[in-house]
């Protein structure tokens, strides 16, 4: 079996797309995912599961989850060795007295052509940012919410991804290393 974890897009955000955690365990425990188990109620999900392949797991989970709620669910999915190197790599040490001011983006994919002079455009004085295969760092001392920047980044890097504060993805990590 194979630990992986799943960061789910846009699912229990401003009202939309409503899927009770629980749920969404026995959804994914019903398609063979094993010890599954969330973090918070927006979509951070890490399991057991046969198949080593993550693009087909994420196949299967995303049809399972339209067939069931109407709506196909982003789904970033990462191996245990991923999300301890995405946080063990942060950039911005300063972001570890205050976990919530830095966003790690897990991209779809690496970005081909990134328009890191957009970035730079939308950035505020007092953001920084660091690309780095499939991930994009955003510290955000200002407030995550209030970056023009955040809400433009997919656009600028031209792949899908999913944002998890600093504090969320320690805590998924130290989930995930529960597993033996």
């Amino acid at each position: 079996m194979n630990l992986w974890i799943a960061f789910f897009r846009g699912i229990n955000v401003g009202g939309r797309h409503l899927v009770p955690m629980q749920e969404l365990k026995d959804l994914l425990a019903g398609m063979g995912c094993c010890d599954v188990c969330s973090y918070i109620q927006s979509g951070n999900l890490v399991f057991r599961h046969k198949e080593p392949h993550a693009a087909r797991l994420v196949a299967k989970i995303t049809g399972v989850v339209e067939q069931k709620y109407g709506f196909e669910p982003g789904v970033m999915l990462l191996d245990r060795e991923a999300l301890q190197s995405a946080v063990s790599a942060n950039p911005f040490p300063q972001a570890i007295d205050d976990p919530k001011s830095l966003q790690l983006y897990f991209l779809a994919e690496i970005p081909a052509s990134p328009d890191l002079d957009g970035v730079h455009r939308d950035q505020s004085a007092d953001e920084a940012f660091h690309l780095q295969g499939k991930v994009f760092y955003l510290y955000a001392p200002g407030g995550f919410g209030r970056s023009r920047l955040a809400t433009r980044v997919e656009r600028h890097l031209d792949v899908s991804a999913t944002a998890r504060n600093l504090r969320t993805a320690m805590k998924v990590y130290a989930l995930a290393e529960t597993f033996n």
